[in-house]
């Protein structure tokens, strides 16, 4: 994390496998990528890594395991009365969010890591059908 240009670099990935923690490269050249963070995230993640006791540069920020957030995303969705989400599926949020706010399907390949623009068009392209309506309405509006 950069904090004075906020930014996240994504450089590694983690697994864990039969209670092993590996840490990799990303599964392609495009999953290497820096990512802008807004200010309030910022904030909030400097604010977290203050109020941590001098972490090492090799430790992880995070050292929480998967499972307790995944219990937590459970507890929370139950006391909502929404569906169980994977924690994957915050990623697909994300993605959702940014085609709602009217990004181009290049940003959020980029932002995703994704090795190509076709692959985002692939997996959201179902969320795009009500752009055709504010596409035709914005070419009315110039006509």
């Amino acid at each position: 994390m950069d904090f004075d240009n906020q930014t996240i670099s994504i450089n590694k990935s983690l697994q864990v496998l039969n209670g092993i923690t590996y840490i990799t490269s990303p599964k392609t050249r495009k999953s290497v990528r820096t990512i802008t963070i807004f200010p309030n995230l910022v904030r909030i993640l400097h604010d977290y890594k203050n109020a941590c006791y001098e972490p090492l540069n090799d430790s992880r920020l995070f050292p929480i395991a998967k499972s307790k957030v995944l219990r937590e995303l459970r507890k929370k969705a139950k006391a909502q009365e929404l569906p169980q989400i994977r924690l994957h599926d915050l990623r697909h949020s994300h993605a959702s969010l940014l085609i709602e706010l009217g990004f181009s399907p290049l940003a959020i390949a980029d932002r995703l890591g994704h090795e190509s623009v076709q692959t985002t068009l692939n997996v959201y392209s179902h969320l795009y059908p009500n752009k055709q309506d504010e596409l035709a309405q914005k070419l009315q509006e110039i006509s």
